[in-house]
């Protein structure tokens, strides 16, 4: 009697907390009362070289609706690249671009009419990982000697010494 007692009630705590989750989300109907009309959001396009968990409050403000409450309605693109973010830049196709400080330098060397302002260390890390192909417990950067890394682009390839 106590095991099927015991069942019955696992299930029935299994499926309270699976519930709890179904209940209809009242966030649309609060977001389109404190958010502003239609007319009065301004139009920005953001375009970011790459997306990045760095960039996570980023996401989770725009699917909360902040921007929306501030008057803003934000476009997030991906630019794939930092020379074709600060090419939407420089061309008006995006009024924001998330990217290195290189950009800007290349763009001015380049000679560009109309000069790019950078806010700098917006996520203070470049967003790089190391991984293998193999786990590799007892990891240490001397393991590196001699061997070939990979870098994030096309034809990238560093031999560590």
């Amino acid at each position: 009697m106590k095991k099927i007692l015991s069942v019955l009630l696992a299930v029935a705590l299994c499926t309270s907390m699976c519930l709890t989750g179904c209940q209809k989300s009242d966030k649309s109907e609060k977001n389109s009362k404190d958010s502003k009309t239609e007319k009065e959001l301004v139009d920005v396009k953001l375009n970011e070289v790459a997306h990045s968990i760095f960039y996570a409050p980023q996401y989770v403000a725009i699917e909360e609706g902040y921007f929306t409450k501030e008057g803003i309605r934000l476009e997030c693109v991906t630019g794939f690249g930092a020379d074709k973010t600060m090419t939407a830049v420089l061309s008006g196709d995006a009024d924001i671009g998330f990217m290195g400080a290189e950009a800007s330098v290349y763009a001015y060397q380049e000679g560009a009419n109309d000069a790019v302002v950078n806010f700098a260390q917006l996520t203070q890390r470049a967003g790089n990982f190391l991984v293998a192909r193999k786990e590799m417990p007892d990891f240490k950067w001397s393991d590196l000697k001699g061997k070939d890394i990979l870098g994030g682009r096309a034809g990238v390839c560093l031999h560590i010494m």
